[in-house]
């Protein structure tokens, strides 16, 4: 199943893109998402613990639930004053 996946920020820098497409089993999770990103972008992983996801443009956890055609979204912390 395929879903289109965006970086925002320092994560897009990292993948050279803000946004490709991913291939991941039927019941993955944005975590199998992520994981898959960070197989193929390992500089993402120190990110892991600290990134925001969201799934069609919503909030979501990393063990939501991913639909052929969803788009994933991963967004590093923000800091600023």
């Amino acid at each position: 199943m395929r879903v289109t996946v965006r970086f925002f920020a320092r994560l897009r820098e990292l993948t050279g893109s803000g946004e490709c497409e991913c291939e991941v089993a039927p019941g993955a999770t944005i975590g199998d998402v992520w994981r898959t990103m960070v197989a193929q972008h390992p500089t993402l992983e120190p990110f892991g613990r600290s990134i925001s996801c969201a799934r069609n443009a919503e909030f979501a956890r990393m063990a939501a639930v991913v639909q052929e055609k969803d788009d994933v979204a991963f967004l590093p912390p923000v800091s600023g004053g």
